[in-house]
């Protein structure tokens, strides 16, 4: 496998005797195997490779698609909630992260809130990142934010 930018910003690769002009990786089980079990799709979202353990992957590819994901998966660590409003299943909230201030939407929290241990809720928004709460780090207003929303 070598994967590359052609032109750049664009991630190509070549497996075997063939070439991928549009390739992104996304994790296949991001929540249950962190870090492992990495999908490379093409540009229709068909899978084109796994990767069980992206660890093994040599340097520069290992850097590249660290680059992507890093690109494509925003991990934030939410420090405060500024508001929160729900309209007809969409959330909206305004929240101060290690990233900066955000603000974001959600859809279907029953889909999109989940808690990962008893203090700790990951949002996923409309676009696909991901914020961490740990409740037990939010102030009190921030903390009945969560405890009225989801």
């Amino acid at each position: 496998m070598n994967i590359f930018y052609e032109p750049e910003g664009r991630l190509r690769m070549t497996l075997e005797n063939r070439s991928i002009l549009d390739v992104k990786p996304v994790w296949a089980s991001p929540l249950s195997f962190p870090g492992k079990f990495l999908s490379l799709v093409d540009g229709k979202d068909k899978e084109v490779m796994m990767i069980e353990d992206p660890a093994t992957l040599e340097p520069e590819a290992r850097k590249i698609i660290e680059n992507e994901l890093h690109r494509r998966y925003l991990t934030a660590k939410v420090q405060a909630i500024q508001m929160v409003k729900s309209e007809f299943g969409i959330t909206y909230w305004t929240v101060d992260t290690d990233r900066g201030h955000r603000e974001l939407v959600t859809q279907s929290l029953q889909e999109n809130a989940n808690w990962m241990t008893p203090n700790l809720l990951v949002l996923t928004d409309v676009d696909g990142n991901k914020y961490e709460i740990d409740v037990t780090r939010l102030d009190d207003r921030s903390r009945r934010f969560v405890e009225l929303t989801v």
